[in-house]
Protein backbone atom coordinates (compact mmCIF):
# COMPACT_ATOMS: atom_id res chain seq x y z
CA UNK A 1 0.00 0.00 0.00
CA UNK A 2 1.40 3.55 -0.75
CA UNK A 3 2.33 5.83 2.25
CA UNK A 4 2.68 9.59 2.39
CA UNK A 5 4.47 11.88 4.44
CA UNK A 6 4.10 15.65 4.34
CA UNK A 7 7.76 17.55 5.44
CA UNK A 8 7.67 20.54 7.28
CA UNK A 9 8.23 22.89 4.56
CA UNK A 10 5.09 21.56 2.80
CA UNK A 11 6.94 18.81 0.76
CA UNK A 12 4.68 16.06 0.22
CA UNK A 13 6.27 12.43 -0.42
CA UNK A 14 4.77 9.18 -1.47
CA UNK A 15 5.67 5.82 -2.11
CA UNK A 16 5.04 2.22 -2.50
CA UNK A 17 7.05 -0.62 -1.70
CA UNK A 18 7.34 -3.94 -4.14
CA UNK A 19 9.79 -5.71 -2.26
CA UNK A 20 9.97 -8.73 -5.03
CA UNK A 21 12.21 -6.29 -7.29
CA UNK A 22 15.68 -4.75 -7.19
CA UNK A 23 14.54 -1.76 -8.78
CA UNK A 24 13.57 1.83 -7.63
CA UNK A 25 12.01 4.61 -9.44
CA UNK A 26 12.17 8.06 -7.88
CA UNK A 27 9.81 10.91 -9.37
CA UNK A 28 10.22 15.14 -8.65
CA UNK A 29 6.94 16.59 -9.73
CA UNK A 30 6.14 20.16 -10.19
CA UNK A 31 2.49 20.75 -10.82
CA UNK A 32 2.87 22.98 -13.80
CA UNK A 33 2.96 22.25 -17.28
CA UNK A 34 1.84 24.44 -20.90
CA UNK A 35 -1.25 24.96 -19.71
CA UNK A 36 -0.35 27.40 -17.24
CA UNK A 37 1.76 29.63 -19.86
CA UNK A 38 1.93 32.73 -21.30
CA UNK A 39 1.19 32.39 -24.71
CA UNK A 40 3.92 34.55 -25.43
CA UNK A 41 6.22 31.96 -23.23
CA UNK A 42 4.65 28.61 -24.77
CA UNK A 43 7.08 25.68 -24.45
CA UNK A 44 8.98 27.22 -21.55
CA UNK A 45 8.09 24.61 -18.95
CA UNK A 46 9.47 22.19 -21.45
CA UNK A 47 12.65 24.23 -21.88
CA UNK A 48 12.77 24.54 -18.28
CA UNK A 49 12.82 20.86 -18.32
CA UNK A 50 15.77 20.02 -20.66
CA UNK A 51 17.78 23.21 -19.36
CA UNK A 52 17.73 21.07 -15.71
CA UNK A 53 19.85 18.44 -17.42
CA UNK A 54 22.21 20.83 -18.84
CA UNK A 55 24.70 21.68 -15.32
CA UNK A 56 24.53 22.62 -11.50
CA UNK A 57 26.34 23.94 -9.50
CA UNK A 58 28.00 20.80 -8.38
CA UNK A 59 27.79 19.03 -11.73
CA UNK A 60 28.05 19.81 -15.30
CA UNK A 61 25.58 18.42 -17.98
CA UNK A 62 28.25 15.27 -18.70
CA UNK A 63 28.75 14.61 -14.78
CA UNK A 64 25.11 14.33 -14.62
CA UNK A 65 24.68 11.92 -17.34
CA UNK A 66 27.84 9.65 -16.13
CA UNK A 67 26.38 9.49 -13.01
CA UNK A 68 23.10 7.30 -13.74
CA UNK A 69 25.00 5.46 -16.60
CA UNK A 70 27.50 4.76 -14.27
CA UNK A 71 25.60 2.33 -11.81
CA UNK A 72 23.53 0.85 -14.95
CA UNK A 73 20.29 3.51 -14.06
CA UNK A 74 18.08 5.54 -16.33
CA UNK A 75 17.34 9.23 -16.15
CA UNK A 76 14.78 11.26 -18.01
CA UNK A 77 11.85 13.71 -17.68
CA UNK A 78 8.68 14.86 -19.07
CA UNK A 79 6.51 17.59 -19.57
CA UNK A 80 3.22 17.60 -20.05
CA UNK A 81 -0.34 20.36 -20.04
CA UNK A 82 -0.69 20.01 -16.31
CA UNK A 83 2.84 18.66 -15.10
CA UNK A 84 6.72 18.34 -15.25
CA UNK A 85 8.41 14.91 -13.43
CA UNK A 86 11.93 14.11 -12.91
CA UNK A 87 12.64 10.82 -12.91
CA UNK A 88 15.20 8.41 -12.34
CA UNK A 89 15.33 4.31 -12.44
CA UNK A 90 18.02 2.33 -10.55
CA UNK A 91 18.96 -0.68 -8.40
CA UNK A 92 17.84 -0.30 -5.20
CA UNK A 93 21.16 0.12 -3.24
CA UNK A 94 21.69 3.27 -5.80
CA UNK A 95 18.45 5.05 -4.48
CA UNK A 96 20.87 7.87 -2.24
CA UNK A 97 22.60 8.83 -5.31
CA UNK A 98 19.66 9.39 -8.19
CA UNK A 99 18.07 11.28 -5.45
CA UNK A 100 20.67 13.09 -5.17
CA UNK A 101 21.28 13.91 -8.71
CA UNK A 102 17.70 14.85 -8.87
CA UNK A 103 17.56 16.75 -6.00
CA UNK A 104 20.42 18.66 -7.71
CA UNK A 105 19.66 19.30 -10.82
CA UNK A 106 16.65 20.60 -9.05
CA UNK A 107 17.65 22.96 -6.41
CA UNK A 108 20.87 24.00 -8.19
CA UNK A 109 20.75 24.35 -12.24
CA UNK A 110 22.19 27.12 -13.37
CA UNK A 111 20.77 28.44 -17.11
CA UNK A 112 24.45 28.81 -18.41
CA UNK A 113 23.58 31.25 -21.10
CA UNK A 114 25.59 29.06 -23.91
CA UNK A 115 23.89 25.63 -22.62
CA UNK A 116 20.61 27.75 -23.42
CA UNK A 117 21.60 28.88 -26.73
CA UNK A 118 22.44 24.99 -27.50
CA UNK A 119 19.42 23.75 -25.99
CA UNK A 120 17.06 26.35 -27.64
CA UNK A 121 18.27 24.75 -30.95
CA UNK A 122 18.23 21.61 -29.87
CA UNK A 123 13.79 22.09 -28.92
CA UNK A 124 13.78 23.49 -32.53
CA UNK A 125 15.01 20.22 -33.87
CA UNK A 126 12.16 18.47 -31.79
CA UNK A 127 9.43 20.83 -32.85
CA UNK A 128 11.00 20.05 -36.95
CA UNK A 129 10.81 16.07 -36.06
CA UNK A 130 7.38 16.10 -34.93
CA UNK A 131 6.45 18.42 -38.04
CA UNK A 132 8.11 15.17 -39.90
CA UNK A 133 6.04 13.31 -37.77
CA UNK A 134 2.42 13.10 -38.95
CA UNK A 135 1.11 10.61 -37.05
CA UNK A 136 2.25 12.22 -34.15
CA UNK A 137 1.53 15.87 -35.58
CA UNK A 138 -2.21 15.35 -36.35
CA UNK A 139 -2.86 14.63 -32.10
CA UNK A 140 -1.81 18.22 -31.94
CA UNK A 141 -4.00 19.69 -34.50
CA UNK A 142 -6.86 17.67 -33.53
CA UNK A 143 -6.22 19.76 -30.11
CA UNK A 144 -5.56 23.14 -31.90
CA UNK A 145 -8.46 22.57 -34.19
CA UNK A 146 -10.92 21.90 -31.27
CA UNK A 147 -9.46 23.71 -28.18
CA UNK A 148 -8.98 26.89 -30.45
CA UNK A 149 -6.98 29.70 -28.15
CA UNK A 150 -6.76 27.78 -25.48
CA UNK A 151 -3.64 26.81 -23.67
CA UNK A 152 -4.30 23.26 -23.34
CA UNK A 153 -5.23 23.24 -27.23
CA UNK A 154 -1.34 24.15 -27.86
CA UNK A 155 0.92 22.19 -28.21
CA UNK A 156 3.60 21.60 -25.00
CA UNK A 157 6.67 22.04 -26.90
CA UNK A 158 5.79 25.30 -27.91
CA UNK A 159 6.86 26.85 -30.97
CA UNK A 160 9.73 28.31 -32.53
CA UNK A 161 9.41 32.07 -32.24
CA UNK A 162 8.62 31.39 -28.61
CA UNK A 163 10.92 29.13 -27.50
CA UNK A 164 14.08 31.44 -29.05
CA UNK A 165 13.13 34.67 -27.05
CA UNK A 166 13.11 32.49 -23.49
CA UNK A 167 16.30 34.19 -21.42
CA UNK A 168 17.77 32.41 -18.52
CA UNK A 169 15.97 35.30 -16.08
CA UNK A 170 13.05 34.19 -17.97
CA UNK A 171 13.52 30.35 -16.94
CA UNK A 172 14.67 31.45 -12.97
CA UNK A 173 11.28 33.62 -12.98
CA UNK A 174 9.31 30.36 -14.36
CA UNK A 175 10.75 28.43 -11.67
CA UNK A 176 10.19 30.72 -9.03
CA UNK A 177 6.73 31.14 -9.76
CA UNK A 178 5.61 27.51 -10.10
CA UNK A 179 8.31 25.73 -8.22
CA UNK A 180 7.68 25.36 -4.28
CA UNK A 181 7.00 22.89 -1.77
CA UNK A 182 3.12 23.30 -1.85
CA UNK A 183 2.82 22.78 -5.85
CA UNK A 184 5.66 19.60 -5.58
CA UNK A 185 5.92 15.90 -4.92
CA UNK A 186 8.76 13.36 -4.25
CA UNK A 187 7.37 9.64 -5.86
CA UNK A 188 9.42 6.70 -5.18
CA UNK A 189 8.11 3.10 -5.92
CA UNK A 190 10.22 -0.13 -5.87
CA UNK A 191 12.55 -2.11 -3.40
CA UNK A 192 12.65 1.43 -1.13
CA UNK A 193 11.59 1.95 2.78
CA UNK A 194 9.02 4.53 3.34
CA UNK A 195 11.18 6.11 6.68
CA UNK A 196 14.64 6.15 4.70
CA UNK A 197 13.45 7.63 1.70
CA UNK A 198 11.12 10.53 3.37
CA UNK A 199 14.36 10.97 5.76
CA UNK A 200 16.93 11.32 2.42
CA UNK A 201 14.20 13.96 0.76
CA UNK A 202 14.09 15.68 4.26
CA UNK A 203 17.75 15.65 3.88
CA UNK A 204 17.98 17.10 -0.17
CA UNK A 205 14.80 19.61 0.43
CA UNK A 206 16.19 20.77 3.85
CA UNK A 207 16.45 24.76 2.19
CA UNK A 208 13.41 24.39 -0.24
CA UNK A 209 11.03 27.08 1.07
CA UNK A 210 8.47 28.77 0.18
CA UNK A 211 5.11 28.92 -1.74
CA UNK A 212 2.88 29.51 -4.89
CA UNK A 213 -0.33 30.37 -6.02
CA UNK A 214 -1.88 27.07 -7.98
CA UNK A 215 -4.22 28.41 -10.71
CA UNK A 216 -7.42 26.47 -11.61
CA UNK A 217 -7.32 23.91 -14.20
CA UNK A 218 -8.12 25.24 -17.94
CA UNK A 219 -11.76 23.84 -18.78
CA UNK A 220 -12.07 24.85 -22.82
CA UNK A 221 -14.97 24.38 -24.69
CA UNK A 222 -14.89 22.07 -27.85
CA UNK A 223 -15.60 23.89 -31.02
CA UNK A 224 -16.02 21.47 -33.95
CA UNK A 225 -14.45 22.25 -36.80
CA UNK A 226 -12.81 20.43 -40.03
CA UNK A 227 -9.31 21.25 -40.48
CA UNK A 228 -6.79 19.73 -43.20
CA UNK A 229 -3.29 20.07 -43.74
CA UNK A 230 -2.06 19.58 -47.11
CA UNK A 231 1.66 17.48 -46.92
CA UNK A 232 3.13 15.79 -49.70
CA UNK A 233 3.17 11.74 -47.65
CA UNK A 234 2.67 8.69 -48.84
CA UNK A 235 -0.51 8.42 -46.41
CA UNK A 236 -2.99 10.57 -44.68
CA UNK A 237 -3.53 10.94 -41.12
CA UNK A 238 -6.81 11.06 -39.71
CA UNK A 239 -8.18 12.06 -36.16
CA UNK A 240 -11.97 12.25 -35.64
CA UNK A 241 -13.11 13.02 -32.40
CA UNK A 242 -15.03 14.99 -29.86
CA UNK A 243 -15.23 16.74 -26.46
CA UNK A 244 -14.35 13.85 -24.00
CA UNK A 245 -14.47 13.87 -20.11
CA UNK A 246 -12.28 15.35 -17.60
CA UNK A 247 -9.99 12.94 -15.85
CA UNK A 248 -12.22 13.67 -12.40
CA UNK A 249 -15.13 12.56 -14.14
CA UNK A 250 -17.10 10.06 -12.65
CA UNK A 251 -18.06 8.81 -15.78
CA UNK A 252 -14.00 8.42 -16.91
CA UNK A 253 -14.77 4.09 -15.94
CA UNK A 254 -17.56 3.97 -18.71
CA UNK A 255 -15.85 6.01 -20.69
CA UNK A 256 -12.55 3.86 -20.71
CA UNK A 257 -14.78 0.53 -21.53
CA UNK A 258 -16.28 2.64 -24.65
CA UNK A 259 -13.13 3.78 -25.69
CA UNK A 260 -11.71 0.00 -25.12
CA UNK A 261 -15.01 -1.42 -27.41
CA UNK A 262 -14.48 0.76 -30.28
CA UNK A 263 -10.48 1.30 -30.81
CA UNK A 264 -8.78 -0.30 -27.91
CA UNK A 265 -7.17 -3.76 -28.80
CA UNK A 266 -7.20 -6.11 -31.80
CA UNK A 267 -10.58 -7.26 -30.94
CA UNK A 268 -12.03 -3.99 -31.21
CA UNK A 269 -14.54 -2.75 -33.73
CA UNK A 270 -12.90 -0.15 -35.31
CA UNK A 271 -9.67 -2.85 -36.27
CA UNK A 272 -12.48 -5.17 -37.25
CA UNK A 273 -14.08 -3.57 -39.35
CA UNK A 274 -10.95 -0.95 -41.20
CA UNK A 275 -8.28 -3.37 -41.11
CA UNK A 276 -9.41 -6.72 -40.99
CA UNK A 277 -12.51 -6.94 -43.07
CA UNK A 278 -12.16 -3.54 -45.25
CA UNK A 279 -7.91 -3.62 -45.38
CA UNK A 280 -8.01 0.09 -45.59
CA UNK A 281 -5.33 0.76 -42.54
CA UNK A 282 -2.47 -0.76 -40.99
CA UNK A 283 -3.32 1.12 -37.76
CA UNK A 284 -6.32 2.19 -36.47
CA UNK A 285 -7.12 3.12 -32.72
CA UNK A 286 -9.11 5.28 -30.23
CA UNK A 287 -7.82 7.62 -27.39
CA UNK A 288 -8.63 9.75 -24.68
CA UNK A 289 -6.97 13.03 -23.69
CA UNK A 290 -7.93 13.71 -20.13
CA UNK A 291 -6.86 16.20 -18.37
CA UNK A 292 -8.44 17.70 -14.64
CA UNK A 293 -11.35 20.04 -15.98
CA UNK A 294 -11.30 18.99 -19.56
CA UNK A 295 -10.73 15.85 -21.81
CA UNK A 296 -11.13 15.22 -25.46
CA UNK A 297 -11.86 11.67 -26.90
CA UNK A 298 -10.65 10.61 -30.70
CA UNK A 299 -10.32 8.09 -33.34
CA UNK A 300 -6.80 7.77 -35.08
CA UNK A 301 -6.23 6.15 -38.75
CA UNK A 302 -3.48 6.51 -41.40
CA UNK A 303 -4.38 5.23 -44.41
CA UNK A 304 -3.71 6.15 -48.48
CA UNK A 305 -5.19 9.43 -49.76
CA UNK A 306 -8.10 7.81 -51.93
CA UNK A 307 -9.03 5.52 -48.84
CA UNK A 308 -10.09 8.69 -46.52
CA UNK A 309 -13.16 8.97 -47.13
CA UNK A 310 -14.01 5.53 -46.57
CA UNK A 311 -12.07 5.55 -43.31
CA UNK A 312 -14.54 8.78 -42.02
CA UNK A 313 -17.54 6.52 -43.41
CA UNK A 314 -16.80 3.12 -41.44
CA UNK A 315 -16.06 5.63 -38.23
CA UNK A 316 -18.92 7.16 -38.41
CA UNK A 317 -20.93 4.72 -39.16
CA UNK A 318 -19.37 2.63 -35.85
CA UNK A 319 -19.96 6.04 -33.77
CA UNK A 320 -23.89 5.30 -34.60
CA UNK A 321 -24.20 2.18 -34.08
CA UNK A 322 -22.52 2.15 -30.58
CA UNK A 323 -24.68 5.07 -29.68
CA UNK A 324 -27.59 3.02 -30.85
CA UNK A 325 -27.58 -0.02 -29.62
CA UNK A 326 -26.41 -1.28 -26.38
CA UNK A 327 -23.01 -4.02 -26.28
CA UNK A 328 -23.80 -7.25 -25.85
CA UNK A 329 -22.87 -8.93 -22.43
CA UNK A 330 -20.12 -10.91 -24.06
CA UNK A 331 -18.58 -7.82 -25.47
CA UNK A 332 -18.72 -5.69 -22.45
CA UNK A 333 -17.03 -8.37 -20.60
CA UNK A 334 -14.39 -8.80 -23.15
CA UNK A 335 -13.63 -5.04 -23.14
CA UNK A 336 -13.57 -5.07 -19.06
CA UNK A 337 -11.06 -7.64 -18.71
CA UNK A 338 -8.80 -6.15 -21.34
CA UNK A 339 -8.80 -3.28 -18.79
CA UNK A 340 -8.34 -4.87 -15.82
CA UNK A 341 -5.63 -7.30 -17.31
CA UNK A 342 -3.93 -4.15 -18.80
CA UNK A 343 -3.79 -2.22 -15.02
CA UNK A 344 -2.53 -5.61 -13.52
CA UNK A 345 0.52 -5.02 -15.88
CA UNK A 346 1.08 -1.90 -15.70
CA UNK A 347 1.55 -2.48 -11.63
CA UNK A 348 4.54 -4.69 -12.30
CA UNK A 349 6.96 -2.16 -13.44
CA UNK A 350 7.88 0.27 -10.36
CA UNK A 351 8.23 2.93 -13.03
CA UNK A 352 4.29 2.72 -13.62
CA UNK A 353 3.57 2.88 -9.98
CA UNK A 354 5.89 5.57 -8.96
CA UNK A 355 4.26 7.57 -12.25
CA UNK A 356 0.65 6.59 -10.97
CA UNK A 357 1.49 8.13 -7.32
CA UNK A 358 1.89 11.62 -8.96
CA UNK A 359 -0.91 11.48 -11.04
CA UNK A 360 -3.31 10.37 -8.73
CA UNK A 361 -1.72 12.79 -5.99
CA UNK A 362 -2.14 15.79 -8.88
CA UNK A 363 -5.16 15.12 -10.20
CA UNK A 364 -7.42 13.53 -7.16
CA UNK A 365 -5.45 14.27 -4.15
CA UNK A 366 -5.61 10.76 -3.18
CA UNK A 367 -4.44 7.18 -3.99
CA UNK A 368 -6.78 5.54 -6.12
CA UNK A 369 -5.97 1.86 -5.95
CA UNK A 370 -6.44 -0.84 -8.19
CA UNK A 371 -9.07 -2.60 -6.42
CA UNK A 372 -11.01 0.40 -6.53
CA UNK A 373 -10.48 1.10 -10.19
CA UNK A 374 -11.34 -2.71 -11.48
CA UNK A 375 -14.75 -2.54 -8.97
CA UNK A 376 -15.72 0.89 -11.59
CA UNK A 377 -14.43 -0.78 -13.82
CA UNK A 378 -17.56 -3.97 -13.37
CA UNK A 379 -19.71 -1.84 -12.34
CA UNK A 380 -20.59 -0.03 -15.79
CA UNK A 381 -23.13 -1.33 -17.56
CA UNK A 382 -24.06 -1.68 -21.03
CA UNK A 383 -26.54 1.49 -20.68
CA UNK A 384 -23.64 3.98 -19.45
CA UNK A 385 -21.70 3.14 -22.48
CA UNK A 386 -24.52 3.81 -25.06
CA UNK A 387 -25.62 6.85 -23.14
CA UNK A 388 -22.17 8.62 -23.14
CA UNK A 389 -21.25 7.03 -26.54
CA UNK A 390 -24.70 9.21 -27.36
CA UNK A 391 -23.50 12.79 -25.90
CA UNK A 392 -20.34 12.22 -27.00
CA UNK A 393 -20.43 11.13 -30.20
CA UNK A 394 -23.22 13.03 -31.61
CA UNK A 395 -22.46 14.07 -35.48
CA UNK A 396 -22.63 17.87 -34.19
CA UNK A 397 -20.17 17.26 -31.59
CA UNK A 398 -17.47 15.85 -34.01
CA UNK A 399 -14.27 17.63 -35.61
CA UNK A 400 -12.20 16.04 -38.48
CA UNK A 401 -8.11 16.85 -38.90
CA UNK A 402 -6.73 15.23 -41.73
CA UNK A 403 -2.39 15.53 -42.63
CA UNK A 404 -1.54 14.77 -46.44
CA UNK A 405 -2.36 15.25 -49.66
CA UNK A 406 -6.24 15.32 -49.38
CA UNK A 407 -8.45 17.78 -51.46
CA UNK A 408 -10.58 19.36 -48.17
CA UNK A 409 -13.62 19.69 -51.13
CA UNK A 410 -13.75 16.39 -52.13
CA UNK A 411 -13.83 15.05 -48.11
CA UNK A 412 -17.68 14.53 -47.58
CA UNK A 413 -17.80 14.89 -43.53
CA UNK A 414 -22.17 14.53 -41.41
CA UNK A 415 -23.74 14.99 -44.86
CA UNK A 416 -21.89 17.32 -46.16
CA UNK A 417 -18.34 18.55 -48.50
CA UNK A 418 -15.76 19.59 -45.66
Amino acid sequence: MPEATTLSNGLRVLTESMPAVRSASIGIWADVGSALEAPAQRGISHLVEHMLFKGTTRRTAREIAESMDGVGGNLNAFTDKEATCYYAKVIDRHVPLALDVLADMFLHSTFDPNELAKEQNVVLEEIKMYEDSPDELIHDLFLQTLWKGSSLGDPTIGFAESIVGVTPDDLRAHMRAHYAPNSVLVTAAGNVDHAQFVAEVARQFAGFTGAVSLPPPEAPSAHPATFVRQKDSEQAYVVVGSQGLSARDERRYALSVLDTVLGGGMSSRLFQEIREKRGLVYTVYSFQAAYRAAGLFGVYAGTSPEKVQACIDVIAEQFRAIAAEPVGAAELQLAKEHLKGNLTLALESSSSRMIRLGRNELAFGRQIGAEEVEARIDAVTAADVQSLAAELLAPEALGLCVIGPVDERAIAWNGHAA
